[in-house]
């Protein structure tokens, strides 16, 4: 809901409130921004609760400056503002930068007009949050500078049962000369306290999504990415939280950016206790030629505010990405369990191999099969072929769409990956348009992966891609695209635009990969389309808009993918995250992690596999049919249940023996519930064993209280060769470990795991909870006794028995 009293603006959700005002002055001045209040609603204490909300300034603070001779009390420095520029006497971070007529640097954009209005338009060159209810409300206000001959249009949009407003800015130029942005950011918001902590999410290739804790009173922290990608190493989303917040109570404020190109967030903290946010295009090497009569959008920015802690902030980010964000047929779609190629073969395989291991892939549940790089031209390493998207008829001979063919016939869905954004500079695209690519000319080319990248600023790139990937999607059966971009930018130089523009190349190609995946999405309903980018290189919601799923990292390994899952859960939803299970010992870190903990962390989310399946012994291909058996019993619930946080791994070492007890440090827990509260499944992995400690505590989250619910957990026999020699406490003769009879003995003898089940109302569940069966602590074992080694992991399961 959106009200407006005496140019004082009132957005409201089902449980926050929004307030800000255009001074008289002309100045947007933000004023609220909390749990619900109604501040307009009421007309005869309307301007009485908007006084008592506002800044008072009787005098202007010592060596600040007036923004103008009419009130000399105030300057622009002291006030919480809602939008501002450089010049008029704010020295904090600008929203916006244009060098306008004679070289002029100041802004001063004033309030013209407002407008509100229902629904939600597209953007016309990026994408955007979609309303498919009809209930969205828009906010337009109008500002002018009426001097340089700008308009900037902010808009908000409220979408209420998430709990989120969204901002963009147009500016347009209303002049006579063209004028040069160096600046347009999304969002500029005042919040009229210093005692935040800002949470961001850092890293770098296969160690994604580090959670950063900055506790900030004073001078700015900043977030940015100048990679011409959205990054591993910073990701767009971030938030900020009271030092008393946790998972479930406490005031938390979320922003995202829909944006996968180069970004920047800052959090500044004045010397008058408040505290700036913003985030848009990285102004980094950005500069737009802005022509009379043009206008220009910057990306549209997502902020939610919660009472309710972590928790609740992510629910309502998760709700919108899931209804505003993710679009077409796969939105709610369940995700299929597939089987990726990468790891069984890289670029060593031919026909006969990827159906060998097709085979074994329907034999334990598998439903579509992955051809991931190396099918076409040349491409027996990264050194050459990119570009050239034929197939290699000495691995295919009957093509990709003979394989397909093959393995259709099996019952399984077949998916291809492709690179398209790149080329190698062995290929035949590159020899015959060497003006396509991305690279100053003349110069030494700064290459990642053995790779250049193709200037999607330039429109004829941009169609050949459209063309040439149409071509390939349609040529054989393909339901599932895997789409990768494995280098981050540089010698951006577009050969396509002149000399005074190329500030606008990195902008421009974002715009014309957007181009590029909105044809082909809407060209292709039926495929599923999963964006890659070496991992989480551009995990952002700008792809999300168009692929309904991202791969979330590179890493495989289970401890470490818990961590990096657990950081991208605070923003993006658990139906959003590829994640496979793979091999032993991990081709990333040479860990070995149970199979069940590597299946316990990936089946939060769109579960795969990407492993040799065709080498493995029988009692894991067994163990994998019962994984996948009960992922697809479970999956709606996995997949688009509420994913819930409960206690987390936090810093590698931070926690004490005395305190590991109940999982400070050492536990990572995890919820995910139906949405008719009927089903819950919990994960919980330790990180290491620590020798005698007894029950373990297991709340369950968000149940019906009055209902009456079976808990459980599977029935898992465990490998005797586990236990080491141990056995021979027990066996009638001495066995040798490692022996051939060590090895026969664990071919017949398995170990009962413990079992759990319980009849509970789900008060007590969530109130008094289920102490867990003792871990095995050196004193002996039996089906009592939890087998919980070093990254163990449980999957328990919660079922209502009432309906």
């Amino acid at each position: 809901m959106i009200r407006e009293r005496n140019r004082c603006f009132e957005l409201s959700t089902k449980d926050t409130t929004y307030v800000f005002r255009a001074r008289p002055n002309g100045l947007l001045e933000h004023v609220y921004y909390g749990e619900r209040i109604e501040l307009l609603g009421r007309e005869e204490l309307a301007a009485g609760q908007v006084e008592a909300l506002l800044e008072k300034q009787a005098f202007a603070p010592g060596n600040s400056l007036c923004y103008d001779q009419e009130d000399k009390t105030f300057s622009m420095e002291y006030c919480a503002l809602e939008c501002s520029a450089s010049g008029k006497g704010d020295v904090r971070e600008p929203m916006a930068e244009v060098i306008g007529k004679d070289g002029v640097r100041t802004l001063d954009f004033v309030y013209d007009s407002h407008e509100i209005s229902e629904g939600k338009e597209p953007f016309l060159t990026l994408p955007g949050s979609c309303d498919e209810t009809g209930r969205v409300q828009r906010l337009k206000i109008t500002l002018k500078d009426a001097w340089q001959g700008l308009k900037l249009e902010i808009n908000y949009w409220t979408y209420e049962e998430c709990n989120v407003i969204t901002r963009s800015a147009v500016l347009v130029n209303e002049g006579e000369a063209p004028v040069t942005v160096e600046r347009l950011l999304s969002l500029l918001v005042d919040l009229d306290e210093d005692d935040w902590i800002v949470r961001s999410f850092t890293g770098a290739w296969t160690r994604e999504m580090h959670e950063n804790r900055i506790p900030l009173t004073g001078g700015k922290y900043v977030l940015s990415s100048a990679t011409g990608t959205s990054s591993n190493r910073a990701n767009p989303f971030f938030f900020l939280e009271k030092r008393t917040t946790g998972e479930d109570h406490g005031e938390c404020i979320g922003f995202n950016l829909i944006y996968s190109g180069n970004h920047y967030e800052v959090v500044e903290v004045s010397p008058y206790g408040k505290t700036r946010v913003a985030t848009g295009i990285n102004p980094q090497g950005f500069a737009w030629i802005l022509e009379p009569g043009e206008r220009f959008e910057a990306p549209e920015a997502v902020m939610t505010f919660s009472g309710a802690g972590r928790n609740g902030m992510s629910k309502n980010m998760h709700a919108f990405v899931r209804e505003h964000i993710v679009r077409g047929t796969w939105k709610k779609k369940e995700r299929p369990v597939l089987l990726n190629s990468w790891e069984a073969f890289y670029f060593d395989f031919n026909e006969s191999k990827l159906l060998k291991l097709a085979e074994t892939a329907k034999s334990v549940g598998i439903e579509l099969f992955v051809l991931d790089d190396g099918w076409f031209g040349k491409r027996d390493d990264d050194t050459s072929s990119l570009g050239d998207w034929t197939e290699n008829k000495k691995k295919l001979p009957g093509g990709l769409k003979g394989l397909a063919k093959k393995i259709n016939a099996m019952g399984l869905d077949f998916g291809i990956w492709v690179e398209p954004e790149m080329v190698n500079v062995d290929s035949d695209l590159y020899r015959a348009h060497p003006e396509w690519v991305l690279e100053v000319p003349g110069k030494v080319h700064s290459e990642g992966r053995n790779q250049r990248i193709l200037d999607l600023s330039n429109p004829d790139v941009q169609q050949y891609m459209i063309d040439e990937m149409s071509r390939v999607f349609s040529y054989a059966s393909i339901s599932y695209v895997k789409w990768d971009m494995n280098r981050v930018f540089s010698d951006a130089y577009s050969q396509a635009l002149p000399k005074e523009r190329q500030g606008e190349v990195v902008h421009r190609y974002q715009m014309g990969l957007y181009r590029c995946m909105k044809e082909l999405t809407e060209a292709f309903p039926e495929i599923l389309f999963e964006g890659c980018a070496s991992g989480g290189n551009r995990f952002d919601l700008g792809i999300l808009c168009y692929f309904p799923q991202i791969w979330a990292s590179d890493d495989t390994d289970a401890l470490c993918r818990a961590e990096i899952q657990n950081g991208y859960g605070y923003g993006y939803p658990q139906s959003v995250i590829g994640a496979h299970v793979s091999s032993c010992p991990n081709h990333q870190t040479l860990r070995v992690t149970p199979l069940e903990t590597r299946f316990a962390v990936a089946c939060f989310g769109a579960l795969g596999y990407e492993c040799n399946l065709a080498d493995m012994k029988k009692e894991d291909l067994e163990a994998i049919r019962n994984q996948i058996e009960l992922y697809k019993s479970w999956r709606s619930v996995f997949q688009f249940g509420t994913w819930i946080r409960g206690r987390s791994f936090g810093e590698a070492g931070t926690a004490g023996i005395s305190n590991l007890r109940d999982g400070e440090g050492n536990f990572q827990e995890w919820f995910c519930v139906s949405e008719d509260q009927t089903r819950e499944v919990i994960a919980l992995m330790q990180r290491f064993a620590i020798p005698n400690t007894h029950s373990l505590h297991l709340r369950a989250r968000a149940l019906d209280e009055g209902k009456t619910y079976h808990f459980s957990n599977r029935e898992l026999k465990y490998n005797v060769k586990g236990f080491g020699d141990l056995i021979n406490t027990v066996a009638p003769i001495h066995v040798k470990q490692d022996s051939l009879l060590h090895n026969v003995v664990a071919k017949f003898v398995k170990m009962d795991g413990e079992t759990e089940g319980y009849l509970l109302s789900g008060d007590v569940l969530m109130r008094g909870g289920v102490n867990l069966k003792q871990p095995f602590g050196g004193t002996g074992y039996n089906d009592q006794v939890r087998y919980y080694p070093d990254f163990g992991a449980r999957l328990y399961f919660i079922e209502s028995k009432e309906d």
